[in-house]
């Protein structure tokens, strides 16, 4: 040890500990400035009163609501002629210092004079103080304007009701993007309980769309709520099978009042399930698209001096937001096999033409979609199986890469003229039946022009 870490030993003595510092010794604050402080700080104005009525204690949000100073109210014996009007003074200072006999809290509501001469209605909270004895000796007030306490139960029970009978989703979440509070709209709009989402990452709860979602909420966090409402598209599980659902959103930052500068508490996100509205929607506008294919491509196939070239514009127009490819497979005379007669290239999208060379037969294993179409006289739809290799189109001859296929009929005049096909690569969905009679539609034109086109030529098809 060295010489001056010995000498502070042996200044110290053997049975006191060393001091890790050298700094200043704490000065405890004195009861009454303490006690001054905690007055000074409350939110609630207070006033406080002995035995005789005599007010030992007046705060700075009583200076505020009624204008009085401290100074000019301690002191004073009751609120008779300055703080209450003297008619009523008598009434006020019966029922405040009542709480002296009675254990517990007494709520009233009272007109009190400001400093101004004018009337401020407020609700107090009055109780009795215990002497050293356990003896009355005074009782304390707490009180606050009425119009501030009917906002406080306002907002108390807007909340109480959000989170017990709200008709939409509230689910408040930390900055940590974690639920804290799920109602239950919001609980049944996951397929969870009011408590399990709790603590979770949004990343359990939502399959896919997360992303969307936490990038909303960051945003929130660090910019303010966003103007107007965000529809949120998220996939959710259920069981074995997934539910797509649509949000829409509204996302509001919550913080603290109690901070000088707002400090983030989480976010506060609503949101209503309008996955039906949003689906009769979609498909209105799909269906509005369509007819304005149709009619446009009617007008487009009236202006062809070639029927054949009217069948594939017919197609060209049915493809736009529907499919990839089109194929058009004629029926040769004797029924027997299929002709590839039309086509859109096989490799980037392009018009659908005629095949070189005047069509080739095609050689469809038994069971394929497009004899099936022509035994039925109608649609049929087919996907490759999650199992499939990657040869399944092609195995098929259709153009590589695709995993759905549409197979309508060509009818015309009671006859069967061939199939058309049109076929959807993976990031499409699979056809579903509007799918189905929208290219119905598309046949029946397209073989009027194809039965025009062979009349033309003299090769009458046969059934």
């Amino acid at each position: 040890m060295s010489a001056s870490k010995s000498e502070a030993a042996n200044a110290l003595g053997p049975d006191e500990p060393e001091r890790a510092g050298t700094g200043p010794e704490p000065v405890a604050v004195p009861g009454s400035e303490l006690l001054a402080a905690l007055l000074d700080g409350m939110d609630a104005a207070l006033c406080a009163f002995d035995a005789d009525a005599t007010i030992t204690h007046w705060n700075r949000e009583a200076e505020r609501i009624l204008g009085w100073s401290a100074e000019e109210a301690v002191g004073r014996r009751g609120f008779a002629g300055w703080a209450v009007r003297t008619a009523d003074a008598g009434e006020v200072q019966g029922r405040l210092m009542a709480a002296m006999d009675t254990p517990g809290r007494q709520v009233h509501e009272f007109a009190l004079l400001r400093k101004d001469g004018g009337r401020v209605l407020v609700r107090t909270q009055s109780a009795r103080v215990l002497g050293a004895d356990g003896a009355p000796a005074g009782v304390y007030c707490a009180f606050s304007e009425v119009h501030a306490q009917i906002d406080l139960e306002r907002s108390i029970a807007l909340s109480e009701a959000l989170f017990e009978d709200a008709s939409w989703g509230v689910v408040l979440v930390d900055v940590d993007l974690r639920p804290t509070v799920v109602n239950g709209y919001a609980a049944r709009a996951l397929g969870a309980g009011r408590t399990s989402p709790l603590g979770r990452p949004l990343g359990e709860l939502v399959v896919q769309g997360v992303e969307q979602l936490e990038g909303a909420l960051h945003h929130v966090l660090a910019e303010g709520a966003a103007r107007g409402l965000t529809e949120v598209w998220v996939t959710l599980p259920a069981g074995e099978t997934e539910r797509r659902r649509c949000w829409r959103s509204g996302f509001l930052r919550l913080a603290s009042p109690l901070a000088e500068e707002p400090v983030p508490l989480g976010v506060g996100w609503l949101f209503q399930d309008v996955t039906e509205a949003k689906l009769a929607e979609q498909d209105a506008d799909r269906l509005r698209f369509r007819s304005s294919q149709l009619h446009r491509a009617g007008r487009a196939a009236a202006e062809c001096e070639d029927p054949m070239e009217a069948a594939t514009v017919y197609l060209d127009f049915a493809l736009a937001g529907f499919a990839d490819h089109a194929l058009i497979d004629l029926m040769e005379p004797d029924g027997r096999r299929l002709v590839r007669t039309a086509s859109t290239p096989s490799g980037a999208p392009g018009p659908c033409g005629p095949v070189a060379g005047g069509g080739i037969p095609v050689r469809y294993p038994h069971g394929h979609p497009a004899l099936q179409a022509a035994d039925r006289n109608g649609s049929v739809r087919a996907s490759a199986p999650a199992s499939a290799s990657a040869n399944w189109s092609t195995d098929r001859q259709w153009p590589r890469d695709m995993v759905h296929a549409l197979c309508s009929v060509l009818r015309s005049r009671g006859r069967t003229l061939g199939v058309v096909t049109f076929l959807r690569g993976p990031s499409r969905p699979a056809f579903e039946r509007p799918d189905a009679v929208y290219a119905e539609s598309m046949s029946v034109l397209t073989a009027a022009a194809l039965d025009l086109a062979s009349t033309t030529d003299g090769d009458k098809p046969e059934r």
